[in-house]
């Protein structure tokens, strides 16, 4: 079973590819699975250190049992164990949270990326029950925890850490982007657990953590850049890791306007990664799945030159580890 220490570099988040006429309310068997091998195949190739797959940006909540059970079951026959992968398993309660990660465990996942159940907010003392009783119930199965604060309306603070750790061993990993608690969560939880930031944040956390920050994730617009920055940090090569940076906030700053508001990226998360990600050049995401396919103009285009700026990036470091 993998562990905190053990994962390590740069981990990419997979879409959910759809087929043309997703974006329907009537739609079914929408998943493009040969996009969906096409890409999880390239991602292996170009050196991602992980895959993290149905969570926001991979239409978990969207995306029926017949659609889920089908693209898990392409992806992980696809990546075959080669490389660490967390399939998404959050749903709005525990029994079909239980059958999730008894499908996609039986099928070769790594672990879980796993939520809290979305219907009504939980406190510190439901959230650390119900990740014990996951890791109760499947007690060789690890859990990345799905840090997002404003999706579960769950703070995931310094207590929850402090606790989760003693009462849900198999946790190991999160999700997780609260720059301004990272030091305390990592004390409470006494480094059993991998706090794995977005590209974009990975080069401050290194900074406020530089012992244990070893993980980043990125989407699916080439793992590339990301594993340059994850590489000059390991090196220890400061001017190499901050120039890196800066490039991954050249490559975000179109789309700040939707990132800079947690209210407005709240309403436009999915919306985002995937037009980010179809503009990269990178992967065919197709249409996004209602109800969230709605996007203003002038958030599409922010979003679509951030992904081509990433599609520079990724030209930019390919050559430079070729």
């Amino acid at each position: 079973m993998i562990t905190a220490k053990e994962l390590k570099g740069a981990l990419a988040i997979m879409p959910t590819p759809a087929k043309p006429g997703a974006e329907r309310l009537d739609a079914t068997d929408t998943v493009d699975l040969d996009e969906t091998a096409r890409l999880a195949e390239q991602l292996v190739r170009d050196g991602a250190n992980g895959i993290m797959a149905l969570g926001t940006m991979g239409e978990c909540a969207t995306t029926s049992q017949a659609d889920y059970e089908t693209y898990v079951d392409c992806l992980l026959k696809t990546v075959r164990g080669r490389i660490p992968t967390f399939v998404g398993t959050t749903a709005l309660g525990g029994h079909e949270i239980a059958r999730r990660i008894k499908f996609v465990k039986e099928r070769g996942a790594t672990g879980t990326l796993l939520g809290i159940p979305m219907w009504q907010p939980a406190n510190v003392e439901m959230a650390v029950k119900f990740y014990g009783d996951v890791a109760a119930t499947f007690p060789d199965f690890p859990i990345m925890v799905y840090a997002n604060p404003r999706a579960f309306r769950f703070d995931f603070g310094v207590d929850f850490w402090g606790q989760v750790v003693t009462k849900a061993p198999t946790v190991m990993s999160a999700k997780f982007s609260s720059k301004n608690i990272l030091k305390e969560s990592i004390a409470a939880s006494k480094g059993k657990v991998n706090f794995v930031p977005p590209v974009g944040l990975a080069y401050e956390f290194a900074q406020i953590a530089p012992e244990s920050q070893d993980t980043c994730w990125i989407p699916s617009v080439g793992p590339q850049v990301a594993i340059a920055l994850m590489k000059s940090l390991a090196d220890g090569n400061a001017a190499q890791a901050k120039a890196v940076a800066a490039d991954i906030a050249w490559a975000n700053e179109p789309h700040h306007a939707i990132t800079g508001s947690q209210e407005i990226f709240a309403s436009y998360n999915i919306q985002l990664e995937k037009v980010l990600m179809a503009a990269s050049g990178y992967c065919k995401t197709g249409p996004i799945r209602p109800p969230y396919d709605y996007m203003p103009d002038d958030f599409r285009q922010a979003a679509s030159e951030g992904g081509e700026r990433y599609a520079k990036l990724r030209e930019k470091y390919s050559k430079l580890t070729n």
